[in-house]
């Protein structure tokens, strides 16, 4: 029989596409339907949800892009770094949140531009034309667009103020100044951004970037890491990404009969892996080239044990050491294509709107990633100049015996981990199509923020979908566990989903807590 769900899952034979903006999605089908492949879809979708979703990312943020071609996988890190006069004692009063100084080294399109010319099929410049329509033309407010830029307004330098109002809803939101760079990236290639008249005209404007550390930016091309799970392959992206936890965590549910557990039970267990694998990410989350960060100890049976050991099945945990905790936004989106290539891409501005500053007459809104560093001495995530800050965005595929099953992922920040952990659950143990994953009654664990300049905001409250029945949320707080009850799809994160069936069909979901949708051909 098959399962219900509030959107159908999106069923096609040829290409898939999810993304946090239907905009987006149709940008990747019809670059597909043109006979590009999934990395030109991704490089169309990348650049459009700069465009219509602002709020989350662009030009002036960050990216990974985790994309199996040909069989062979590679991670393209869009990751800028610190800038050279970013030191902890230029924040001596502690790292600015917003504004100007907040702004380290874009690297997202350095990213995009790498996968394209490792893998694109079509031309550069035919990838632009739905970013630079939607720029110039304008997009339709949506109501998560107008929640965030009603929110956001206060903090805008005068250019983002007048660029992102807060209007109604479907009311026209035009970037000219966007278009006309986009245009010229198109023509001159993403160097213009680094090493071009773009980049004089990007550096500066009250931030710590110069010329000279756009000039020193180069994406980074990785392998991913990867852990079985219960027969199947988890392929992630590496550090400077955590997405180490999301496989730690799985290594530690597969250690119980998850079948023989309660649904209270499985919650319980999966919350508490959570909250071992933050412990991990805490201790050694950092850029690999300036840290060593232990992955395959990480990822090992001997750390996985300590972990189990450490469950208790009768009370919630409240781990002493706990992750920085900061306020994040960001964009996911997947593309499948007709030869069963495959891209898992995450990018943002890091929180809504970024550092809510445009860059002179660029209409580039820059990221506030500088927002993220640790300042204490000894800590793995401590600010240095050229070093890239540890991410939360992952973005994580799916194999079965060397062959792709699917990719997935969702935005927000810590949350992001946690979230991906219970749609590969759903999908692998419960044997959910795309879309009933993606609807799954969700949980988040927060935890005490340790950073330089940030609140203790977390106190192990879980929030959870009432959609698990009152059962289970009664049981789990007789384990002490502190809840925080929310209607069923008020949870957070925007998972997209696509896997591949048995015979080749492509099942595409897109979760209706926020814009995104799902596009199949």
């Amino acid at each position: 029989m098959s399962q219900r769900t509030h959107r159908p899952p999106m069923i096609g034979r040829n290409g898939a596409v999810g993304a946090n903006h239907p905009m987006a999605t149709q940008a990747g089908l019809d670059i597909l339907r043109a006979g590009g492949n999934a990395a030109d879809a991704a490089v169309a979708i990348s650049l459009t949800l700069g465009v219509v979703e602002p709020h989350m990312s662009g030009l002036g943020g960050d990216g990974f892009y985790h994309v199996l071609m040909d069989g062979t996988a590679q991670v393209f890190n869009g990751c800028g770094f610190a800038p050279a006069s970013a030191t902890p004692d230029e924040f001596a009063n502690g790292m600015d949140v917003t504004g100007p100084r907040a702004v380290s080294v874009p690297g997202s399109l350095g990213g995009i531009a790498a996968m394209h010319k490792a893998h694109g099929r079509l031309p550069w410049a035919r990838l632009f034309q739905s970013a630079i329509e939607q720029a110039r033309e304008g997009f339709g407010a949506t109501p998560h667009y107008v929640n965030f830029a009603h929110d956001n307004g206060p903090r805008f330098d005068s250019q983002a103020a007048a660029t992102f109002p807060a209007p109604g809803i479907a009311a026209l939101i035009r970037q000219e100044a966007l278009a006309r760079t986009l245009e010229e990236i198109a023509a001159d290639g993403a160097e213009t951004f680094y090493r071009g008249k773009l980049a004089r005209r990007l550096a500066g404007h009250h931030t710590l970037i110069t010329e000279a550390d756009l000039e020193r930016y180069q994406p980074e091309i990785q392998a991913p890491i990867s852990a079985m799970y219960r027969g199947w392959e988890i392929s992630q992206t590496p550090p400077n990404s955590t997405g180490f936890s999301t496989l730690q965590m799985l290594r530690i549910l597969e250690r119980f009969d998850r079948a023989a557990l309660s649904p209270a039970d499985r919650v319980h267990i999966m919350v508490e892996a959570k909250k071992r694998a933050f412990l991990d990410r805490e201790r050694y989350g950092s850029d690999p080239r300036f840290e060593t960060i232990p992955v395959e100890f990480l990822l090992s049976d001997k750390n996985t044990d300590q972990h189990v050991a450490a469950i208790r099945m009768d009370h919630a945990s409240e781990p002493e050491l706990a992750p920085l905790h900061a306020d994040a936004d960001t964009t996911y989106f997947c593309v499948i294509d007709s030869d069963g290539n495959a891209v898992s891409a995450i990018q943002s501005l890091n929180s809504a709107f970024g550092s809510g500053v445009i860059a002179g007459d660029t209409g580039v809104l820059l990221n506030n990633r500088m927002a993220y560093w640790h300042l204490a001495k000894g800590h793995p995530n401590r600010l240095a100049p050229f070093k890239r800050v540890r991410h939360t965005m992952n973005a994580p595929m799916i194999l079965k015996d060397g062959k792709l099953f699917g990719v997935l992922g969702t935005p927000g920040a810590d949350n992001q981990v946690q979230v991906n952990f219970q749609v590969i659950s759903a999908l692998l143990d419960d044997g959910d199509h795309s879309q009933a994953a993606v609807e799954r009654p969700r949980w988040t664990s927060n935890q005490p923020g340790q950073g330089a300049n940030w609140p203790h905001e977390g106190d192990h409250t879980l929030t959870i979908e009432t959609g698990f029945g009152p059962a289970v949320l009664d049981d789990l707080e007789r384990r002490g566990h502190k809840l925080k009850r929310v209607a069923p799809l008020e949870g957070p994160c925007a998972m997209q989903v696509i896997t591949l069936a048995p015979n080749g069909m492509r099942i595409a979901g897109s979760d209706p807590r926020r814009d995104g949708w799902a596009g199949v051909y």
